[in-house]
């Protein structure tokens, strides 16, 4: 019980360090240029594609972006989800094709850092930067206007935490690719560090099984950051 108790607490100290360190980076980081698809869409119908692991397949804050813009360009907006639970950046580049140019979109929204970071995919901060610059490189060749915006969603907790050790040098790939290349970046980081920081109740109640959001915690947490950050 002791042992489990000590674990438990550098557990959650380990969490706090990369949470705060990641809202920090967040902050530092210049905001990235404004959002070209929400101007494209007061004018015609636009599609957009949301791209990731089970943060994005499963996660409510996708429907709940579509009727943002339902209700904001009535009629102009289409909403892809073509994220995959339990997948990482290689299958995501391998599928490329498949689920995201072959929509012809004209925005783009992907994240997949959670997933390179996990233990047994042996994807290391480099070939997550190699796997999603060559994403970015192929949705360009075929869209040449599409809009390209990455995304760093909610920070592991517990047991996948600890699955993800090295989660924060993930995080950063993201950062730097969106600075180097002048893409847009939403970075969810800061939320939820705000809400690590009024107490595990407060956070469990919006991401019970420590990994995903569910529907309030995409409305109260990640909904108004995506919105803020698509200029909308």
């Amino acid at each position: 019980m002791k042992l489990a108790m000590i674990s438990h607490s550098l557990n959650r100290r380990s969490f706090l360090a990369i949470s705060l360190l990641s809202a920090f980076a967040a902050h530092a980081q210049a905001p990235g240029k404004p959002a070209a698809f929400v101007a494209a869409l007061a004018g015609r119908k636009q599609t957009i594609v949301t791209y990731g692991t089970s943060l994005t397949a499963g996660g409510a804050w996708v429907g709940q972006l579509t009727k943002a813009l339902e209700a904001k360009f009535p009629g102009n907006a289409t909403v892809i989800n073509s994220g995959a639970g339990g997948k990482w950046s290689k299958w995501g580049l391998d599928h490329l094709d498949e689920r995201v140019i072959s929509k012809a979109p004209d925005a783009v929204l992907i994240e997949w850092a959670i997933n390179d970071a996990f233990l047994e995919y042996k994807t290391s901060p480099e070939d997550c930067r190699a796997n999603l610059n060559t994403m970015l490189d192929r949705i360009l060749a075929a869209h040449p206007k599409c809009e390209l915006i990455l995304q760093i969603m909610n920070p592991p907790t517990g047991v996948h935490l600890e699955r993800r050790p090295n989660i924060a040098a993930y995080e950063q790939v993201y950062r730097e690719v969106a600075k180097a290349r002048n893409l847009r970046l939403i970075d969810h980081a800061p939320g939820w560090a705000a809400e690590i920081a009024k107490g595990e109740a407060s956070w469990k109640a919006l991401m019970p099984d420590g990994i995903h959001p569910n529907a309030n915690g995409c409305k109260q947490v990640i909904l108004p950051v995506l919105l803020k950050g698509l200029g909308i």
